[in-house]
């Protein structure tokens, strides 16, 4: 019986692909490996959004090279897509299979089911809804790795759901390469349609929106989080990138800070104690210090509960890679200033929510004591001995640092 490797770079979307590769190399017939050592077939799924994440892909490829010469090894992904012909001068030993072509390459079948049964590992389950992006931010590569936009059946996606909840998964993700673009060939159902359709199943599980741009929340999107609270996570990951206009104009993004002020202050109002995360990127060519210095004053003044700071680095390909770059220094000393400020805005927003009651998914047993987060992202530490797991009504009594201290109800 023939084994697999599959290894995993990059994103979520990357995550629940290999999961469902992993499901479909088990209904072929093939064998998990017990090491990338001993398989007939190493598949790494590749991601290109940094180049260190190039560099931890070659990286890999080399060693599989170096350790197990006979397998098959294929490289898919978008470190595969994006460069795939520079990929097959450097690695010719390698195969390179485009998403959409793997069931009929490796599995003799049209298309591989893009959907999981679970999530190895996890104790939340991902689901991937929608493929693709054409937006072509200045610095992104990945509307060239993953250009064209696809989304799942909606009869497909319900199903997956009840699956999982059937599994006793209690929070579900819906994940993508950019969900608010999410649109049902079969029935024009959007992302709001499929939220309505979510809120009517069954079961008590909720679920949460991965990242999701500014310009594709909709109104029907915030009214199904708003009449629904026990189903919909009151969480948004709303990548903002840039707090300056200028540079959100460099950067080719599709709205500017009023318009991004704006959405908070709705979401706000209509969504009690959302936890509004964001992506930055520090070190844009064109940004100057003033230039940061009012996305810091932009950040601090909409109040976010967090975020997750990116080192600007060229992608090869894309506009902002032609243009000259700022010294790496500097780029550091920005990245570690977000990272200053991210920390004061969740210890901020973890003392906000002391005295209020929160649903808590349990995810882990460590240091003697339940951990888990609540429908807004927040980090909790639950007070208890009592063996409590999937979702628990909390009331928050406390922050220390980032995380909120609470006491089951």
């Amino acid at each position: 019986m023939a084994t697999f490797f599959i290894k995993t770079f990059g994103c979520r979307v990357n995550q629940v692909e290999s999961q469902a590769l992993w499901e479909q190399f088990l209904r072929s017939g093939f064998t998990p490996a017990d090491s990338l050592d001993h398989a007939d077939i190493c598949l790494i799924n590749t991601c290109t959004v940094t180049h260190q994440a190039d560099k931890d892909v070659e990286k890999q490829i080399r060693q599989i090279l170096r350790r197990n010469p006979k397998a098959r090894l294929v490289l898919t992904g978008c470190y595969a897509a994006a460069h795939e012909v520079l990929a097959r001068e450097k690695f010719p030993q390698a195969e390179i299979i485009g998403k959409y072509d793997l069931g009929r390459k490796l599995f003799d079948v049209p298309d591989v089911c893009w959907t999981v049964s679970g999530h190895e590992g996890h104790s939340r389950a991902f689901i991937k809804i929608q493929d693709g992006c054409d937006c072509f931010c200045s610095y992104c590569i990945v509307p060239y790795a993953r250009p064209v936009k696809r989304s799942k059946p909606l009869a497909d996606a319900l199903s997956e759901i009840q699956t999982l909840v059937q599994k006793g998964f209690a929070e579900i993700v819906l994940t993508g390469i950019n969900i608010g673009n999410y649109c049902c060939a079969q029935t024009g159902a959007d992302l709001a349609g499929l939220c309505e359709r979510i809120a009517a199943l069954p079961g008590h599980f909720r679920v949460r929106f991965s990242s999701i741009e500014l310009q594709t929340v909709t109104a029907g999107i915030i009214r199904q989080m708003a009449l629904r609270p026990d189903r919909f996570c009151n969480y948004f990951h709303l990548p903002l990138q840039a707090g300056c206009d200028k540079i959100l104009k460099d950067m080719n993004r599709h709205y500017d800070t009023a318009a991004y002020r704006a959405r908070v202050a709705d979401l706000r109002q209509q969504v009690p104690q959302i936890g509004i995360f964001a992506d930055v990127i520090a070190g844009y060519p064109t940004e100057t210090e003033a230039d940061f210095e009012k996305t810091v004053a932009f950040i601090r003044e909409v109040k976010l509960a967090g975020l997750h700071v990116f080192s600007y680095s060229p992608r090869p390909g894309t506009p902002a890679a032609s243009l000259k770059q700022l010294p790496p220094d500097e780029i550091k000393r920005r990245s570690e200033a977000l990272r200053a400020l991210d920390k004061e805005l969740r210890s901020a927003f973890a003392t906000s929510l002391v005295g209020t009651e929160q649903e808590v998914f349990v995810e882990e047993h460590k240091q003697g004591r339940l951990h888990g987060i609540a429908s807004n992202f927040q980090g909790v530490c639950l007070e208890t001995d009592l063996p409590l797991h999937g979702l628990v009504r909390a009331r928050i009594t406390g922050a220390a640092g980032n995380t909120c201290l609470a006491r089951p109800l």
